[in-house]
């Protein structure tokens, strides 16, 4: 090889040496670049998408708090679950809210108030007549009738001591209340058989029968009577005792003499007309005859007795002083708004108005 040819080759290997590191340079600038630019895309990417992700998630988290259940692919929202629970137990919820509405808002018309610390106390009290613990007796009551602690509060003791207040007063007992309490508790009852119907002519015409034959009282009472209780009993009935529930059927009750048919009693106590007819198959010994034995008993009893009609005759009353319209049911009731000392306006007018 000549000199010249090698320096040919030596320049021409420089040469290459030289293009090769520029064109090596120049290609790793290039990369560098390009992968710079496409770390930085990936990089703004992965940020996009961490960012995509966690809106995702959060839109899911919204969506998911809206979703109850899951069905295979198909979800039960919370919308469905309210529609369904509002459809069967919508009107019996709403009716106790609209009661304790009632109550709070007749509270606030006359300026009472009810302390916690009374509700507990009557807890307490409560506890006592069935010889528990107020712990124990709020578990009994979640067990047996799935009232938790917060409901039986809100719900019963509340109102109870609001109506109380409401009512105003101490109940006031007198010694005639005491002697008829005892003779109703304590005293003599009547064993019979009834036999009920709605018709006077019907009436008219089993009575000559019973009175004719009174063996058969039960079949007619069977056959006859409307009292689905009694007739499946051959019209026999609990003893009844004097001063208690219809005046009528216990003042006829207690002048029969065993074996005796009674004459056609007409209750008007009932909503519709109805016409008894007694057979007396004698008497129950009374449980004691001394009042000074069970005095106490009688006048707690007495007392508890007075104060829940007290309560319930002022329910009665504020209910028809405060008006409600109960868009689930269509009914409204109560009088004149205290607010405008005008009469409301009609259920279905109230919802347009509100749908405005």
């Amino acid at each position: 090889m000549s000199e010249g040819t090698h320096l040919t080759s030596t320049s021409n290997k420089s040469s290459k040496k030289k293009w090769a590191i520029v064109f090596g340079t120049l290609m790793a600038v290039t990369v560098a670049a390009v992968s710079s630019q496409f770390l930085k895309s990936k990089d703004t990417q992965a940020a996009t998408e961490r960012k995509a992700t966690t809106t995702a998630s959060n839109t899911n988290t919204a969506n998911n708090s809206a979703k109850m259940a899951r069905v295979g692919n198909n979800f039960i929202t919370k919308d469905e679950l309210k529609q369904e629970c509002l459809e069967r137990y919508g009107k019996e919820v709403l009716e106790t809210l609209i009661n304790r509405k009632v109550i709070e808002t007749a509270c606030e018309q006359q300026g009472v108030k009810v302390e916690d610390s009374e509700v507990n106390q009557e807890i307490v009290e409560i506890a006592k007549r069935f010889q528990l613990e107020p712990d124990s007796w709020l578990q009994m009551l979640q067990a047996e009738r799935g009232l938790t602690a917060l409901q039986y509060k809100r719900d019963v003791i509340w109102p109870m001591i609001a109506l109380r207040k409401l009512a105003g007063g101490d109940v006031q007992l007198t010694e005639q209340d005491i002697q008829k309490s005892f003779v109703r508790d304590y005293g003599p009852r009547v064993k019979a058989r009834l036999i009920m119907v709605n018709q006077s002519r019907e009436a008219q015409q089993i009575w000559k029968k019973v009175k004719e034959n009174p063996s058969d009282f039960g079949r007619y009472a069977r056959e006859h009577s409307v009292e689905p209780n009694s007739r499946a009993l051959d019209g026999q009935i609990p003893p009844i005792s004097k001063y208690s529930g219809s005046e009528e059927m216990w003042n006829a009750a207690f002048k029969l003499k065993e074996g005796e048919v009674s004459g056609i009693i007409q209750l008007s106590d009932y909503n519709q007309n109805q016409y008894c007819i007694l057979l007396c198959e004698g008497y129950t010994q009374p449980r004691t005859t001394n009042l000074e034995d069970v005095r106490q008993d009688l006048i707690d009893h007495l007392t508890e007795e007075k104060t829940q009609k007290l309560v319930a005759d002022v329910f009665e009353r504020i209910k028809r002083d405060i008006a409600v319209d109960n868009y689930v049911t269509g009914v409204r009731t109560g009088g004149i708004t205290p607010a405008s000392g005008t009469a409301p306006e009609k259920v279905g007018s109230v919802r347009q108005a509100a749908g405005r």
